[in-house]
């Protein structure tokens, strides 16, 4: 399956999860990517959109591999190619400390435009664009079923394989529109795949308020 634009894969998403349709569920999208699907997601469902706030954790150089992921509290999610490639501890103090910076910069710029919304007692579904690995998802359904939510649904436009089977025993549901083997990268599934920015990401949640 492919997508012309995000856009595109959200309202395909709200097709799927129509169940959850003005029972005021939370979208909580994993940035930068996911915010513009979820603001249309809570607006087709009738819910409100907040973000989760986690980050992979990249191999040595090899960025785009995620060895793990950190959640805005510093806690370290890591996942098997992390044992697989014998990632030292020095590297790992090192990545966390620079991906923690970031989330301590978005965490500033964003809550100061759109204040935390508790998801305790809620239907929460967390919605990333894609997921290769599963780590940074891994981490924000971990951060978020700590808050006690009433159900806790994952939704992507696309995952591979591997991500699927991780993420399968942590979500009460999962919402994928395509599991692939042949996965390479998220963009291959996506004709418009353009980097979301911070202005744009705080633009949204200005306007979900």
């Amino acid at each position: 399956m492919f997508f012309k634009n995000r856009e595109e894969a959200a309202h395909l998403l709200i097709d799927e999860l129509s169940s959850y349709q003005d029972k005021n569920p939370l979208i909580l999208a994993i940035p930068r990517g996911a915010v513009p699907m979820a603001a249309v997601i809570a607006k087709g469902l009738g819910g409100e959109m907040d973000v989760v706030l986690v980050r992979k954790l990249g191999a040595p150089n090899q960025p785009e591999l995620a060895i793990g992921a950190i959640d805005e509290s510093g806690e370290i999610h890591l996942n098997e190619i992390a044992t697989q490639l014998q990632i030292s501890n020095r590297y790992l103090t090192l990545e966390k400390e620079q991906q923690l910076n970031l989330l301590n910069k978005r965490s500033a710029l964003y809550r100061s435009v759109h204040p935390w919304i508790n998801p305790i007692g809620r239907m929460v579904i967390v919605v990333d664009d894609g997921m290769a690995t599963g780590a940074t998802m891994a981490a924000a359904l971990g951060v978020i079923r700590e808050k006690k939510p009433l159900k806790l649904i994952a939704a992507a436009a696309v995952a591979s394989l591997e991500a699927f089977q991780l993420i399968q025993p942590l979500a009460d549901e999962l919402v994928f529109l395509e599991v692939s083997n042949a996965f390479h990268a998220v963009g291959q599934f996506f004709n418009d795949f353009s980097q979301v920015t911070d202005e744009e990401v705080i633009s949204i949640l200005k306007k979900s308020i």
